[in-house]
């Protein structure tokens, strides 16, 4: 069978010239025979869907701590919205697919417990520092599979790494979901605000609407039609500037009104607390270690960095019940 030859064959001939061919691909770290059916960032996309960590992001906070509601965004539904907007953008402008999705499956892999209330507790207390998107490479090439990692190729990896606003992937696909990101956590975010009464659409500034729309869908709509109009027969992925600058000021405002906003984040404190005590506990009790983590500590992984690999994979629930099991105390029982 000639499966995948075919299909890289077909991605050479219709795909933009400025797209990521996966015959072109850099490769992986350790070499291995290519699937007869999959191309390679397909396969790094299947790779990452079926992994331990993607399953985790559904009980991972994404803005709103421990909402009360069914329709708030998790993790994995942020990761499935960039993954969406990606998608289209690079459908519309002949890129290629599979890598964009797979990148935008990655990328935030290796966030906290409790959304950014985490990363910055972390970033505080551990001596190396800690950002989810360099966290992100590490589940990848480190930690997923029990230490063995997933051996994701190069445009992959590099994807992951770069989507943070002050970063840029080498690859088109990789700037795609850099700003398929920004699009979809202002979108949903915005979303979520309003269901819990937060704000409301009207309470966006003009100077933003008469740019972007007056409603949420509408931003949406904008934001990925500027791109795709912006970047057609480019070797780049860019919005026009008056877009650009909409989308920043709209960012700032939801950073002054949400982000920040103590009804939305009252809880943070707690969570940052819970996660440094965490911390402690465990830079103490290396024997609560899973098998993996202990082989990497035995292989001269700092211990830092292992007690932020233990703790920045948990979900909220685990972290939760973790604290509880070391500092609550129990109901005294008759044995």
């Amino acid at each position: 069978m000639k499966i995948r030859e075919n299909l890289e064959n077909r991605e050479r001939l219709n795909l933009s010239p400025y797209a990521t061919l996966s015959m072109y691909s850099r490769g992986r770290v350790n070499k291995e025979e290519d699937c007869d059916i999959r191309p390679c960032f397909q396969r790094d996309r299947d790779r990452i869907l079926y992994s331990k960590s993607f399953r985790r992001l559904k009980d991972k906070t994404q803005v709103f701590l421990t909402p009360d509601g069914d329709h708030y965004r998790t993790r994995m539904t942020h990761t499935l919205e960039v993954s969406q907007n990606a998608r289209t953008i690079a459908r519309a402008l002949k890129l290629n697919e599979d890598l964009a999705e797979a990148i935008a499956f990655g990328h935030d892999l290796g966030h906290t417990p409790f959304g950014h209330a985490g990363e910055r507790a972390l970033n505080e207390i551990c001596p190396y520092g800690f950002k989810h998107n360099e966290q992100s490479l590490r589940t990848v090439e480190l930690l997923e599979k029990d230490g063995a990692g997933l051996n994701l190729t190069f445009e992959v990896r590099d994807g992951i790494l770069n989507h943070e606003i002050n970063t840029m992937p080498i690859t088109l696909e990789g700037r795609v979901v850099r700003l398929s990101d920004k699009i979809a956590y202002i979108h949903h975010d915005m979303d979520d605000a309003i269901r819990g009464g937060i704000l409301a659409e009207s309470d966006v500034p003009e100077s933003i609407c008469s740019v972007l729309g007056h409603t949420n869908g509408e931003w949406l709509d904008t934001f990925i039609h500027d791109i795709v109009e912006n970047s057609a027969d480019k070797n780049d992925i860019m919005m026009s500037k008056e877009v650009e600058e909409a989308l920043f000021e709209l960012r700032a405002f939801m950073f002054k009104n949400v982000y920040t906003n103590p009804v939305a984040k009252g809880q943070e404190g707690k969570a940052e607390k819970l996660i440094q005590i965490l911390y402690q506990y465990y830079m103490d009790h290396e024997e609560l270690f899973p098998d993996y983590l202990v082989k990497l500590l035995e292989d001269g992984q700092p211990k830092e960095k292992i007690v932020c690999d233990y703790i920045s994979s948990m979900t909220d629930r685990f972290a939760i019940a973790r604290f509880h099991e070391y500092f609550v105390p129990k109901s005294w029982e008759v044995l």
